[in-house]
């Protein structure tokens, strides 16, 4: 099963990643039908935001949408918003939705995203629709306390934006520096200090076992009191709808380089895992940028081009005064550089080596310029003993 420029398309999630396939099939020439569904009753919108510009007033909700509704209207979609799908056949090329309408396929994009993670429990509040930035926006302010489980980066986003409103915040992690796993534990330990720095009541090596009423219980029976509790303790792949489909589901949709999970099936963004040939390794990203690429990469394959999805990750996060960015494949890294400036000034660009090669960059408050040469250099798979005349250059 293909897809023709004339064939019926479907795009299950109304997310950026659905989007930038819906925008990609339009322009690569397909004319056939082509259905967006989403389960949010609204179109397209940004979610990066949710937990910076909107959780702290910056921004107005109606700066979300990703595009305008005549934007979309030029598109010719058959949108179904609001509308959960439930399962899927390959074999008959359908996608059923909560309501039983039976939607047929030629070619089909995964782009369900992810969903938060959740404990055990009182209702808590977790961050991933614009409904949960504002309902968790409103509990804020002077005189408001609230405890974060988790201090990834999306609950040091909450963090640093609830302390910044006046809010008295404790933060709650697992693990003995926040963020080790991913950055390391020289850059981890200096992101801790910059919450502590701003008055937030950071507890590492600190478990939740529960929400309770008016806070959460802690590991050794304790309770930490809190008027709000935001849960922050990562994502779970929406695939749930494509068990017994047909389609190989591991920790996400399974996809090849190609970002094909079956003929005619592609995945794109958080929910879909893929083979990235520059790492040579099997990912899943949830970070906007790689949403955007893939769901163009997915419709372009669709479409017959065949070219393997082989990125460079890019994020960014913005914590207080921080601005950080990084690019290429940080986690289980093998020795982490300074290569610039210093983490005492929190001012620096550090780098990244797994095995013989360059892996990744990580820049705080640097300008753009100078990570560039560090990303070219991680697409073009530099081995590490190259790299050191990038430092000898950064260091001159």
């Amino acid at each position: 099963m293909s897809a023709t420029p004339a064939g019926r398309v479907v795009i299950v999630g109304a997310s950026a990643a659905g989007l930038a396939a819906a925008e990609t099939l339009r322009r690569e020439g397909h004319t056939g039908p082509l259905t967006l569904i989403g389960d949010e009753p609204a179109a397209p919108y940004d979610r990066p935001p949710l937990s910076k510009e909107i959780l702290s007033g910056a921004w107005p909700p109606d700066r979300l949408p990703l595009r305008t509704p005549a934007d979309l209207d030029a598109l010719d979609l058959d949108t179904r918003y609001g509308r959960e799908a439930i399962g899927a056949s390959v074999a008959e090329g359908t996608v059923l939705l909560a309501d039983g309408t039976e939607v047929p396929y030629d070619g089909l994009i995964v782009a369900t995203g992810v969903r938060p993670r959740r404990l055990p429990g009182a209702p808590a509040h977790v961050l991933r629709t614009l409904d949960d930035a504002l309902a968790l926006k409103d509990r804020l302010g002077p005189g408001r306390t609230l405890a974060v489980v988790g201090a990834g980066f999306l609950g040091a986003e909450a963090a640093s934006v609830a302390a910044g409103l006046g809010t008295h915040v404790t933060l709650l992690e697992p693990a003995p520096v926040p963020l080790a796993h991913a950055v390391g534990e020289d850059i981890g330990r200096m992101l801790s200090q910059a919450h502590l720095d701003h008055g937030v009541d950071l507890r590492t090596g600190t478990g939740v076992s529960e929400v309770v009423p008016g806070g959460v219980r802690l590991d050794d029976g304790s309770v930490v009191e809190a008027d709000t509790v935001l849960v922050a303790v990562g994502s779970r792949p929406n695939t749930e709808w494509l068990t017994g489909s047909g389609l190989p589901l591991e920790d996400g949709l399974v996809c090849d380089e190609f970002c094909a999970a079956a003929p005619g099936v592609y995945g794109a963004g958080d929910v879909a895992r893929w083979h990235n040939p520059l790492f040579g390794t099997s990912m899943r990203i949830e970070h906007r940028t790689n949403a955007a690429e893939q769901g163009m990469a997915a419709a372009r394959n669709l479409l017959g081009a065949q070219r393997p999805f082989a990125p460079v990750p890019y994020f960014w996060s913005d914590q207080y005064d921080l601005k950080i960015r990084a690019y290429g494949h940080l986690r289980s890294h093998d020795e982490m550089l300074i290569a610039e400036g210093s983490l005492e000034e929190r001012k620096f660009t550090a780098v990244y080596r797994t095995g013989d090669r360059l892996t990744g960059v990580l820049a705080v408050g640097m300008p753009p310029k100078t990570t560039r040469p560090w990303q070219q250099a991680i697409a073009a798979s530099t081995p590490w003993s190259q790299a050191t005349s990038l430092l000898e250059g950064a260091a001159a």
